[in-house]
């Protein structure tokens, strides 16, 4: 992990504003596709909401390395930052 992702994931935790839940998806599947790649686990069953909800974003990063994630995850938190302040 690179210093600037990691103070990225530092700084997602002190917004001032909690983003919406489109912009937290982004953030979680980023996030998980920055550290554990593509979608390696079923997707949960139809009842667990947060579960599916969480799958789904992270399935929509599938096929971006780690790499680009990492890139893409710094650039977004620093787009949150501006939005929401910390």
């Amino acid at each position: 992990m690179s210093d600037s992702f990691l103070k990225a994931a530092d700084d997602v935790k002190r917004l001032k504003e909690r983003p919406n839940n489109e912009d937290l998806s982004a953030l979680y599947g980023l996030y998980k596709q920055a550290t554990a790649g593509d979608v390696n686990i079923d997707r949960p069953g139809l009842l667990d909401f947060a579960g599916r909800a969480k799958w789904d974003a992270w399935n929509t990063k599938k096929g971006l390395s780690k790499d680009e994630a990492m890139a893409s995850y710094i650039s977004f938190v620093e787009e949150m930052k501006v939005k929401h302040g910390i």
